[in-house]
């Protein structure tokens, strides 16, 4: 794998250690803002909608810029957003900067998916975009565990500042290790947004939006699961996030090797198995032991969906991803923040503490059929016609989609 992957990796740590954090810290920072334990999820929530908004939006304008430019400028933005969380005198403020920061994360990961795939042969795209999201899952072994660390004992704060500076070092290592891009292609909106007409697209990203927000109902009340379900001390908080984020490494891995070889299966796998812990996790909770084991699986069958997702996305739209890329991206936040959003009500409900982890076992339940229902629908493809006889998407078993209505639109350019 390139070199480049590993600037493409330091960035991604940056945004994973930001994103995840707030789970090992949420106590301690609804304590220190005087707001209950729901309201302090909200971070989360925000956090992700703002992916969902600035994707987009960040992707269509860096559609302009090399692509290298566009992801110096968005790790720029990133450290902006938590300086301002790190100062952040009421709740409010803090929440306006996880919103600043999380504007940079749909593009950047989006940007980064295309300059990873670029960079190898196209029986890699997989494992490259895996490659990437390492630095987000390495972020969860490491980062998330060290920040909640250093925010239960010098302040949570801290943890903010030393984020700021991760990005600081993300924007050098792009600097100095990504290849210079030249500017992409000029495509207008409607080649871009063609892409979006493609059932096996949207399938794909209504997959993402239920699958991975099934492992955001657990992983945003983590702590307080541990500890007031579980029985653990605060202080072991942070070992279990390091156990959820080496299944969460394990699997994008596995995600990214196999979906290189079987895309398809790999998906009904992780989606299946996903649902099942899930659901087992309630039954489990109070059992120090059993609790353990089952919240790394959770990590491992949640991220191993990435990898296939964001390949399949990328398969459906070769001639202008960059968009649907970031929208896709925009999708696992949107998951998150319903995930994040859905748990806090059926808390606040006075259903406890496990209650989300059923929420979310119906969420990635959910998406396992849309994927049956996208397999469905590629079997029938292959054989050359949809239910009103037209030809349509062949699936994602070679590089370039034949979409016959984003067809005619990019060809018209």
């Amino acid at each position: 794998m390139p070199l480049a992957l590993l600037a493409l990796a330091i960035g991604a740590f940056g945004i994973g250690t930001t994103e995840f954090v707030t789970s090992g810290l949420l106590p301690d920072i609804a304590a220190d803002f005087g707001v209950s334990i729901p309201t302090a999820g909200l971070l989360t929530t925000g956090y992700a909608l703002g992916v969902v908004v600035g994707a987009p939006i960040l992707a269509v304008v860096g559609g302009r810029v090399a692509r290298k430019t566009m992801l110096m400028a968005l790790m720029g933005l990133f450290v902006a957003g938590n300086v301002l969380s790190a100062a952040a005198p009421v709740f409010g403020v803090m929440l306006a900067g996880r919103i600043v920061a999380s504007l940079a994360h749909g593009a950047f990961f989006g940007i980064g998916a295309i300059v990873a795939a670029g960079l190898v042969a196209p029986q890699k795209k997989a494992g490259a975009i895996a490659m990437m999201f390492t630095g987000l899952t390495t972020s969860t072994v490491v980062g998330v565990p060290l920040g909640t660390l250093v925010g239960q004992n010098a302040g949570w704060r801290v943890t903010f500042l030393i984020i700021a500076g991760l990005g600081v070092l993300a924007v050098l290592g792009i600097a100095a290790l990504v290849p210079r891009q030249p500017r992409p292609e000029r495509i207008p909106l409607s080649g871009e947004t063609a892409a979006f007409r493609n059932p096996q697209v949207l399938l794909a990203m209504a997959m993402t939006v239920l699958g991975f927000g099934g492992v955001f109902t657990m992983s945003t009340y983590l702590a307080p699961l541990v500890t007031d379900v579980a029985g653990y001390a605060p202080s072991s908080v942070t070992w279990l996030l390091v156990l959820f984020g080496l299944g969460m490494l394990v699997g994008n891995l596995a995600g990214g090797k196999f979906a290189d070889r079987a895309l398809m299966p790999m998906l009904f796998t992780a989606l299946g198995g996903l649902a099942v812990l899930l659901a087992l996790l309630p039954l489990t909770a109070h059992n120090k032991i059993a609790i353990a084991v089952v919240i790394p699986l959770i990590g491992a069958f949640g991220f191993a969906t990435v990898p296939p997702l964001q390949k399949r996305v990328l398969d459906q739209t070769a001639d202008a991803p960059t968009l649907a890329s970031a929208v896709n991206i925009g999708a696992f936040n949107l998951g998150n923040a319903m995930a994040a959003w859905l748990g806090g009500l059926v808390i606040s409900a006075g259903f406890g503490y496990t209650a989300p982890n059923w929420v979310g076992a119906g969420m990635a339940a959910a998406a396992l059929l849309l994927a049956l229902l996208s397999a469905s629908l590629e079997r029938r493809t292959e054989r050359g016609t949809d239910r009103g006889g037209r030809i349509v998407a062949s699936g994602s078993k070679g590089p370039k989609p034949v979409a016959s209505d984003a067809e005619r639109v990019t060809a018209g350019r």
